[in-house]
């Protein structure tokens, strides 16, 4: 599998922000989050998520519709329709347990 691209657009004492290009069928890689974060779909899209314990589950992306995860999420996201498709991660650092 490709791997999705990562573009890092800023990255502050405060947040870091990066923009995510998915092919069809590429992958995140396998990853854990080091902060809370905020997910904002671009384009919207089909995805599958795969755990830690390498358990399945599909989620689908609305563009627009922002969601939040906590410090700690760790899984691969992979493309799962047949277009690109493209959000952007804000990762908090401040107010986190985990900030530096």
């Amino acid at each position: 599998m490709n791997l999705a691209q990562k573009r890092v657009v800023a990255d502050t004492d405060a947040v870091r922000i990066t923009v995510w290009s998915f092919e069809p069928k590429s992958v995140t890689g396998h990853h854990l989050h080091e902060f809370d974060y905020v997910v904002v779909p671009v384009s919207g899209g089909n995805f599958t998520v795969t755990a830690a314990d390498g358990g399945n589950s599909e989620m689908t992306q609305v563009p627009g519709g922002a969601y939040t995860r906590p410090a700690g999420s760790e899984h691969d996201i992979a493309n799962a329709g047949s277009a690109p498709a493209v959000f952007v991660e804000v990762e908090l650092k401040q107010g986190s347990d985990h900030s530096r």
